[in-house]
């Protein structure tokens, strides 16, 4: 029997409690399911041009050729049957758990489907609630920046007969969900225009009361720490506390306190050890944005609150700025304000994409045209414009003049915004102004010590300039801070600057490999996995990546990256260019 091997979005369904309807009234449930197929799940499936590989008695398994086909259908049937489900008791409706997951399959001859994409789907559909859809990881990343969903990240989940666990994300959908019941009018607070944040008393849910200092101490540090987010608005510690010992509505707090999102969380004592949990809440929805679970050794109390403080803190920055970008996606440009044009902006730089960068050049340039004072967006356009200049988007003479007027004007508008330095830092580091970089990179962490590309781009600086050892120190506080960053592939070419001035190739190779995992498209990764593989002798990997740097940029020589390349040091440039030699890239 011939197969066939590809990636493929895999759609596993099947009802809730089967066994149960059918005991209790076979025939009349056999014959829903089979109107529901002809009137709702065939017809939905067929529009969003699915395949129906098999289906059991109380299931299907369907092939989509696009995870968002996939989702998207599922979130037509799931409402449908939120309207079919009107009016019938709790013990008659039908009701289905939907699993995705973008994977590799193997297509027999008759067109089945088997492999792990196919087990993985099924493994989601059988953790998923009634009338929910849970998304793999992988599924999850295909569809996030072009649906509007309200997803809550469930973490890490360990799924039957699957080896590694995995991240699920869990997305709630139905009529139902978004009816609210009629009640009288209230009075509520607008909404500042920039993300809005309360952080609620955190729950002690151990039997020691000496926790509750500690919970309340923690939360304590959370608003100050958030406070320091200059683009943030932070409810006060005292209309937060408000809400101690008790269990309010989450939508109910966002009215009373005229705020966007909500943080909630819980610290359980067990022994020496201690596990706290943390979660963010849209408040007008009641939907999770991000969660978090922390467990560590209870040993000194104050620095593990210092640690926990910083992780959340960090964490949240990056889930609010996308969390934001998906918000404002629905304004068209020109009826954005100065700050939405630069939230728009930082996540859209983010993809780290030709089109994506200008895309966000033009709309700080908006926002700097709306407010001439703007630091913030200022800094982002010095940043932006030396990046695309590495990347061979921009004229590197001409970005770094555009450049470094946009972050002077960035420090002389607001000399305590860290992206006014972090801009200045980027010129630093394309004009091999060792010193300069470094500072400017240490001063933004000093003003946000909780900005994790701060510390990136830190240790960036200190990897062009010899300093290997203390630059994976920075990029390793930056991936604790936001270990799922917008700007995650750039800490993973970062260590591997680092390791390649150390002179460690196959380590450089291998995070280089992650970067590329992460953006294919960026050309320096490939340069640092040609490079450092070509040094650590591995001639065939180095020839594949000499290839596919090569297909980015056709003419690109060995001597061409020496001289562009930010490393201060002539003998790590010198290495470089050697390495891509060897790589086979021509002189």
């Amino acid at each position: 029997m011939s197969e066939t091997r590809k990636l493929a979005a895999i759609l596993a369904a099947d009802v809730v409690g089967y066994s149960r309807l059918t005991g209790a009234d076979e025939d009349r449930t056999l014959a829903r399911l089979r109107a529901l197929r002809s009137d709702l799940i065939d017809p939905t499936i067929a529009v969003h041009k699915g395949r129906v590989v098999k289906r059991t008695g109380d299931g299907a398994l369907v092939e989509f050729r696009s995870v968002v086909d996939a989702v998207r259908c599922a979130i037509e049937v799931q409402n449908g049957m939120v309207e079919r489900n009107a009016g019938l008791p709790p013990d008659r409706r039908i009701e289905f758990r939907i699993g995705i997951h973008l994977g590799d399959v193997v297509e027999e001859s008759d067109g089945d489907l088997m492999g792990d994409g196919v087990n993985i789907a099924a493994r989601l559909e059988g953790i998923a609630r009634p009338g929910a859809i849970c998304l793999s990881e992988d599924a999850y990343r295909q569809v996030r920046a072009r649906l509007d969903l309200a997803v809550s990240d469930l973490g890490e989940t360990k799924l039957k007969n699957i080896v590694e666990p995995m991240r699920v994300y869990s997305l709630e959908v139905g009529i139902a969900a978004k009816a609210k019941p009629a009640t009288a009018p209230e009075a509520v607070l607008a909404l500042p225009d920039k993300p809005s944040i309360a952080v609620l008393p955190f729950q002690n849910m151990s039997d020691d009361p000496a926790q509750e200092i500690f919970a309340d101490g923690m939360v304590e540090d959370i608003i100050t720490a958030l406070s320091r987010i200059r683009w943030l608005f932070v409810i006060g510690r005292n209309s937060s506390f408000a809400y101690k010992g008790k269990s309010p509505d989450i939508r109910q707090v966002g009215r009373e306190l005229g705020v966007r999102y909500v943080l909630e969380g819980s610290v359980r004592k067990a022994g020496d050890r201690v596990r706290i949990t943390s979660q963010l809440i849209e408040a007008e929805s009641g939907s999770h944005v991000w969660a978090e679970r922390y467990d560590r050794i209870l040993d000194d109390i104050f620095e593990l609150q210092d640690e926990i403080t910083a992780s959340v803190v960090g964490r949240l920055e990056p889930h609010l700025y996308a969390t934001e970008h998906a918000r404002l996606q629905r304004k068209p440009p020109r009826s954005l304000g100065a700050w939405e044009c630069f939230i728009r902006a930082i996540v859209l730089s983010g993809q780290h994409s030709e089109a994506g960068s200008e895309a966000a050049l033009a709309l700080l340039d908006r926002a700097i045209e709306l407010d001439p004072k703007y630091g913030q967006a200022h800094g982002l356009k010095a940043y932006t414009l030396i990046w695309r200049a590495f990347q061979g988007w921009e004229e590197m003479g001409s970005a770094i003049e555009r450049a470094s007027t946009a972050a002077t004007r960035a420090i002389a508008c607001d000399s305590q915004e860290p992206w006014a330095y972090l801009g200045r830092g980027m010129v630093a580091i394309a004009t091999r102004n060792d010193s300069e970089a470094i500072n400017s990179c240490r001063h933004a962490t000093n003003l946000s010590p909780n900005l994790a590309y701060a510390y990136a781009l830190l240790g960036a600086a200190q990897s062009m300039g010899g300093k290997s050892a203390e630059a994976i120190q920075s990029i390793d506080l930056a991936t604790r801070l936001s270990p799922r960053d917008t700007f995650g592939d750039d800490f993973q070419l970062f260590y591997a600057f680092a390791h390649f001035q150390a002179g460690r190739y196959p380590e450089a190779a291998s995070f280089a490999e992650m970067a590329i995992r992460l953006r294919p498209e960026h050309p320096t990764s490939h340069v640092m996995a040609a490079a450092s593989y070509g040094l650590a002798g591995d001639d065939g990997k180095a020839a594949e990546a000499e290839s596919a740097l090569r297909a980015l940029v056709p003419h690109i020589t060995a001597s061409s990256v020496e001289k562009t390349i930010p490393y201060v040091l002539a003998e790590d440039r010198s290495r470089l260019a050697e390495g891509l030699r060897k790589a086979g890239l021509p002189e």
